[in-house]
């Protein structure tokens, strides 16, 4: 069995040894995966407050035509949101999780974060839409089996980025077998990150851009070649 304290060492040299790459890399995979949907949903907020009536009552106000037409252009915008994630963002993780997949062993260069497109683009983007389809399907059963299943999927980016022969089924297959009976000591690694999500947290975010971020995804590209040569 790995040691964590091992494994956050091993992680915090690699990433130490290429800090500024790191920091960028893994400011550009937080902003991937964090999204801007909050930020949209505030602004739509604060402009319903400010005309002085409710989201319900401007709905009430507004002539049906308007409204399929604000319908429509929805619609256009989540699907264009959705294929952007999809063609765009998915293969760019892929690539962020292959730099620090490489800079484990050397300093990686920031052309790593282009290998999710020119390595088998297709299968890349098959793969990490199954990977989000299932554990999206399983968060339907309530948070935890979402949360495991988040767990046993964990490792197919790593897989897509590694081997160019590997499609998404098989993706998704190797890393739950990875992953079995690791899924409970992954969950201990990252919970021992919480002081440094805290002192994220209260220095906004400043401390998670320099430190946090770029030390975690080290660390968890460590994991990845522990459980693998196991």
């Amino acid at each position: 069995m790995w040691d964590r304290r091992e494994l956050k060492a091993r992680g915090k040299a690699a990433f130490q040894a290429n800090y500024w790459k790191c920091v960028i890399v893994a400011l550009i995979l937080g902003i991937l995966v964090g999204g801007g949907a909050a930020a949209g949903k505030d602004k739509a907020e604060d402009a319903a407050e400010a005309n002085g009536t409710t989201i319900v009552e401007t709905i009430k106000q507004t002539p049906k035509a308007v409204l399929a037409v604000f319908a429509g252009v929805l619609v256009g915008v989540l699907a264009a949101g959705s294929a952007i994630k999809l063609l765009v963002f998915n293969p760019l993780r892929v690539g962020c999780k292959r730099f620090f997949l490489v800079n484990s062993d050397a300093p990686a260069e920031l052309d790593e974060l282009l290998c999710g497109f020119r390595n088998g683009y297709g299968r890349v983007v098959a793969g990490m839409l199954l990977r989000d389809m299932y554990i999206a399907l399983w968060s339907l059963l309530f948070v935890i089996p979402g949360i495991v299943k988040a767990y046993s999927y964990r490792m197919v980016p790593y897989i897509l980025a590694e081997d160019p022969s590997v499609g998404g089924k098989e993706a998704i297959a190797i890393s739950k077998q990875m992953m079995h009976g690791h899924k409970w000591n992954a969950f201990m690694l990252d919970l021992s990150f919480f002081g440094w999500y805290f002192l994220a947290a209260i220095t906004a975010d400043v401390i998670g851009v320099l430190w946090t971020g770029p030390y975690t995804e080290a660390t968890d590209a460590e994991l990845y070649k522990t459980i693998r040569a196991l």
